[in-house]
């Protein structure tokens, strides 16, 4: 719960929400509404530079919670997919190099996306061992590197374009094939709420110590044209907090809570006042429930 009108501890900004502010901004805006933890993105660190970054980040204070994104391994053998991997390890260190400059409690989590069916293919089996073959050839550098794989499972409405891993219990399925320090999982709202499973595999993910990070954000209707915009402010949808929230808790998950929101009205907004509302629809919503 918050004290006064100071944010509560494990609140992490994750970029996204702030889509438009670049990076200085981001940590800037992140920081000034009181917020310790900022979720990161790949493309605002590219534009500065992985050192500068890293600086920034150092000179911020604020924990990093993760790092946004890898994955994008359902591609066939090929230059495509050996392009993609190679990409996957640079993201590693970058996410190793980035919570070694964040505040004590960073965590190096790089969350992974799965990538949709390869153009031409119906293949939804074949594309997930894809996925499976791909973690298992990156996951000696994430270990060595100290840095968590989270898969991250998206709504089956991106099955076909951005990701054939649906449910927690596919991702589970995958994770479990590695050891726990370098594969997790990630839990998004958005993505798990519909599942009527989802309650008993946050358990089964906390109980083999994979939940490598809780991400928050509710769903809106009616859906836009671009579905992967229909991300809202905690309270503005239709997702009970409370039941997700409890058993992520219940399941041991002691991290960082990233707020990530992808939603044109958000993006258009100051990110300053973003920063601040989300702060406060976050007490209202997330942080009373959390033991």
């Amino acid at each position: 719960m918050t004290v006064g009108s100071i944010p509560h501890p494990k609140l992490s900004l994750n970029q996204a929400t702030v889509k438009y502010a670049d990076l200085e901004r981001a940590i800037a805006v992140t920081a000034g509404a009181g917020i310790g933890s900022i979720g990161l993105w790949r493309e605002p660190v590219t534009e500065v530079g992985l050192a500068r970054a890293a600086e920034l980040v150092a000179d911020s204070g604020l924990r990093v919670s993760s790092l946004c994104r890898g994955g994008f391994f359902t591609a066939f053998e090929g230059a495509t997919r050996r392009a993609s991997l190679d990409d996957n390890r640079a993201a590693i260190e970058e996410t190793a190099t980035l919570a070694a400059a964040g505040a004590p409690g960073s965590a190096a989590v790089l969350v992974l996306v799965a990538g949709g069916l390869p153009a031409g293919s119906r293949d939804l089996v074949g594309a997930r061992e894809r996925v499976r073959d791909a973690i298992a050839e990156l996951e000696p550098a994430a270990r060595a590197s100290g840095v968590t794989l989270a898969i991250e499972p998206l709504h089956p409405m991106y099955v076909a374009d951005r990701a054939v891993v649906s449910t927690l219990e596919q991702a589970i399925d995958i994770a479990v094939q590695f050891p726990a320090e370098s594969v997790g999982v990630v839990v998004d709202t958005f993505h798990v709420w519909w599942d009527p499973a989802v309650l008993a595999q946050i358990a089964r993910a906390g109980a083999g110590g994979r939940i490598a990070s809780y991400q928050v954000c509710d769903w809106l209707t009616p859906l836009p044209a671009d579905v992967l915009l229909a991300r809202g402010m905690m309270g503005d949808g239709h997702i009970d907090f409370g039941p997700l929230t409890r058993a992520v808790a219940a399941a041991g998950y002691r991290g960082d809570i990233e707020v990530e929101i992808f939603n044109q009205a958000v993006w258009d907004a100051d990110p300053g006042e973003i920063a601040t509302l989300t702060a406060r629809m976050f007490a209202e919503h997330v942080s009373s429930l959390w033991a």
